[in-house]
């Protein structure tokens, strides 16, 4: 078991995938974990293609498997992100995590502690998208 000192604050957001922007119903498709300590900014998606066919039959899961790449992209700081992929950490993890009325979006923004942030990310994926 880890003591409180041995754990980090980290920050993460549920990102969704919203079909119908003007129907604000949603699928939880994945999680952005950022924890400053660690230089740790991470993302891990699923896209459950049943329950957005559900939300949205004329949905492309293909282009938004696309978008979700491309916030992937930019997380790992990968030169696919573009310009907004050659931020720093800090800046990434707030443009990905902006209030946004596109096809894809994030949740509000929560804290939490963990020891190791890739197990917390996997965790929380687990929790809010894969159940």
């Amino acid at each position: 078991m880890h003591s409180m000192q041995d754990k980090q604050l980290f920050e993460y957001a549920v990102i969704r995938v919203v079909p119908k922007v003007e129907r604000e119903e949603f699928v939880n498709a994945g999680v952005i974990l950022y924890c400053p300590a660690q230089k740790f900014l991470q993302m891990i998606f699923t896209l459950d293609k049943e329950r957005l066919r559900a939300l949205c039959s004329q949905a492309d899961s293909y282009e938004i498997e696309e978008h979700l790449r491309a916030f992937e992209h930019i997380a790992l700081g990968h030169p696919e992100g573009g310009p907004i992929g050659r931020l720093d950490i800090a800046s990434r993890f707030r443009w990905l995590t902006a209030t946004r009325s596109t096809i894809v979006q994030t949740s509000k923004v929560h804290p939490g502690f963990c020891a190791d942030p890739a197990v917390a990310l996997r965790r929380l994926h687990a929790q809010l998208v894969l159940c």
